[in-house]
């Protein structure tokens, strides 16, 4: 059977939504079918950090991130008397892509703008509102049935993404199971138009009070976030009633300036799908994992999984690169899930207390340990699992900035392959500075990086471009 597209992607998205637009810079032909025309209209996810903004950069949307989003200064939890138990200055901490460290931001903007990229593009096709029914594989590709507003049609693809959420009608007709934490918290979600700022923090909050453990997030284009634990015998229903919602708001003396926009009642989880990969049909987004919001890593996550598979299913679609390189898409990415996961866990774990005893103990630990030590340390940086790496690969690999640009920018979308005696000179010169020490540290004399900006690998140069074409295709 011939094929409608390479790829078809089913949920629209911001995990599918810059799938679709990381493959049309390939050159890959996309088919995105999701079955609501409109942007998701509840509260989802409010931060990301600067890898993806430097992802934002690559797709050219970084400006309009920028305005539709607010750098976040600091992330604070307090006890119920509002004494701070651990701070992480996020402005000092700094960031290897040179961005924010941290970004709070409003959902539907990057939905919409990701959907224009995607739409803009003649390789991709948005085809909305549209509903999987079922699908079939065979070893050239996958034959899906949609429902669409005039009936069944039917979608052939070499290979199928399923970004369509925790509860993935693909993962479940597929038969994959997920490995639970054990972490299960309901959680009422808010977004409010603030009309005067200037009334509330001006930090990201987790109050850890055991009578109402909560959340308070700075927002961007005017807005704040609130989320409530449920306590026992509280029903969503019950969280999602007005009044209760305004008498929550209370405490914070803000009713004269807020407007609520969204609510939701969500459950927190941390679950990793046991397989990604399915012979033609890949997991990416929550439909793979899903992670508590304590350490905003959910949508980040996500989007860093298209960031790895993108560039892998050009290889093998474009280059003929063998498709077991499509496993390591899960290799590589599933030990940064399952720390980023268990680090979201611990911080949910300390917020959502709500025995008084225990909560005490809780305080005077850690107020004791921020007395000793000052600053909580920031999360270690992320790295690759086992994968397309070679010795020395698997980091993140540095943006230097100068006053005529940003680096990635020069380079374009990779992969580069940049030696140290190189970059005094050409288009580099301007990020010497920065980069020379890299090297030196490292005592290398080149690096190959990843078009998703993790090293695949440093050494003689003749060495890496035999490893990535051994492994992808020519450089």
């Amino acid at each position: 059977m011939s094929h409608d597209c390479d790829v078809l992607v089913v949920g629209l998205g911001p995990v599918g939504a810059a799938l679709c637009a990381l493959l049309a810079r390939e050159g890959v032909t996309a088919i995105a079918v999701e079955k609501e025309s409109a942007v998701y209209p509840l509260p989802r996810a409010a931060h990301f950090d600067h890898e993806i903004m430097r992802l934002f950069q690559k797709l050219g949307i970084a400006g309009e991130m920028q305005a539709a989003s607010q750098v976040a200064p600091a992330y604070e939890f307090r006890n119920a008397a509002g004494q701070i138990l651990m701070r992480y200055d996020l402005i000092a901490q700094g960031s290897p892509s040179g961005w924010a460290p941290s970004y709070m931001f409003h959902q539907p903007s990057l939905e919409v703008a990701l959907r224009r990229l995607a739409g803009e593009s003649p390789h991709v096709q948005l085809r909305l509102p549209r509903t999987l029914r079922s699908f079939d594989q065979d070893p050239e590709g996958v034959t899906a049935i949609v429902d669409g507003p005039e009936g069944p049609e039917t979608v052939r693809a070499r290979w199928m993404v399923a970004c369509d959420g925790a509860k993935s009608p693909v993962r479940e007709a597929l038969g994959i199971g997920l490995d639970d934490f054990g972490f299960d918290e309901p959680w009422l979600v808010i977004d409010a138009l603030v009309s005067d700022p200037s009334r509330l923090p001006a930090a990201n909050l987790q109050i850890c009070d055991p009578a109402r453990p909560t959340t308070c997030l700075v927002m961007s284009q005017g807005r704040h976030r609130w989320e409530f634990m449920l306590l026992p015998g509280e029903t969503p229903e019950d969280l999602l009633d007005e009044g209760v919602i305004r008498e929550l708001l209370r405490p914070w003396n803000c009713d004269d300036v807020v407007e609520i926009e969204r609510k939701a009642v969500y459950r927190f989880h941390g679950r990793v799908a046991r397989r990604w990969r399915e012979g033609r049909v890949l997991l990416a987004g929550d439909a793979a994992h899903q992670t508590p919001p304590f350490a905003g890593q959910g949508m980040c996550s996500g989007l860093r999984d298209v960031d790895n598979l993108a560039w892998k299913l050009a290889a093998v679609i474009r280059r003929d690169a063998d498709p077991a390189l499509l496993d390591s898409y899960q290799t590589e990415r599933e030990p940064q899930v399952r720390s980023v996961i268990q680090l979201a866990i611990t911080m949910g774990r300390v917020v959502c207390i709500s025995d008084p005893q225990a909560a005490a103990q809780r305080d005077a630990g850690m107020l004791a340990q921020r007395a000793a030590g000052g600053e909580a340390p920031p999360p270690a940086p992320l790295r690759l699992g086992p994968g397309v790496l070679l010795d020395g690969g698997g980091e993140y690999f540095p943006q230097p900035w100068s006053e005529t640009g940003r680096m990635d920018d020069v380079l374009g979308d990779g992969p580069w392959l940049i030696e140290r005696a190189s970059v005094r000179g050409g288009p580099l010169a301007p990020f010497a500075d920065r980069l020379e020490p890299w090297f030196d540290s490292r005592g290398v004399e080149a690096v190959l990086v990843r078009p998703d900006r993790y090293v695949f690998g440093t050494g003689p140069v003749e060495v890496l471009k035999a490893a990535w074409a051994d492994g992808v295709g020519p450089l």
